[in-house]
């Protein structure tokens, strides 16, 4: 598997370029607008064709480059039922997405959105905004349910081998990566937390909104197009 961790500096936001060795085909997930032509350059160098956008979910931090790259190259959007209505397919938890010879697991982790999903390919985990490294995303807007992260994480993802290496969606830290056994062992938010304890904890954190929040999730349920502001 061809395999790059892209990064957006201004929203901390990491895109994930995986290829099939054999067909040639390619898949981005979460990609960010501003870095549609970085990314679509590292595809065609890599020679690599464009066939697959995976969204985690609908973002709040920024807008998604998966629209402008569909109009590009032709690339078939997926993402959850539950989330933008823009998309070319539509997945749920159990689904096998085909890349080429690659099969992308698509696991349901709801809690920091409702239409949260995460995919599992081979060993690689991309867990979105759901399990950070040392932490976990909000639960506070998106029909945000901190029951419901702890579970999906706890009962999910935390049960899959702990070798299973871990690609979050954002990373504030410079730590890249982790592994599902190092965040069983050292994610302050889970260990020795109780799931009332964990539920109590996230709901009582009284963080300010995402700065782009107004105009990243309209653009993103349209995916990535800018909806005009209502007029005064």
């Amino acid at each position: 598997m061809i395999f790059r961790q892209l990064f957006d500096q201004e929203t901390w936001t990491y895109t994930y370029l995986i290829g099939d060795e054999s067909t040639h085909e390619a898949a981005l997930i979460d990609p960010v607008l501003e870095q549609v032509e970085r990314d679509l350059k590292v595809v065609t160098e890599l020679g690599l064709k464009l066939t697959r956008v995976l969204e985690t979910h609908v973002h709040a931090d920024h807008v998604t480059g998966a629209g402008r790259l569909r109009e590009l190259t032709g690339a078939r959007v997926a993402a959850s039922p539950s989330g933008a209505p823009c998309v070319d397919q539509q997945v749920k938890d159990g689904d096998v997405v085909r890349l080429g010879g690659l099969s992308i697991q698509v696991l349901a982790t709801p809690g920091h959105t409702d239409d949260s999903l995460s995919f599992l390919v081979g060993n690689k985990l991309f867990t979105g905004d759901a399990l950070l490294i040392r932490a976990c995303g909000r639960t506070d807007f998106q029909n945000g349910n901190a029951g419901q992260l702890y579970d999906s994480i706890t009962g999910k993802l935390f049960t899959l081998p702990e070798e299973t290496e871990v690609y979050p969606g954002h990373d504030y830290a410079g730590l890249t990566m982790s592994t599902v056994g190092e965040e069983k062992r050292h994610n302050p938010r889970f260990v020795g937390r109780s799931r009332e304890a964990f539920i109590e904890f996230m709901n009582n954190r009284k963080l300010a909104p995402p700065k782009k929040l107004e105009v990243a999730v309209p653009a993103n349920r349209s995916c990535g197009k800018p909806v005009p502001q209502a007029q005064a």
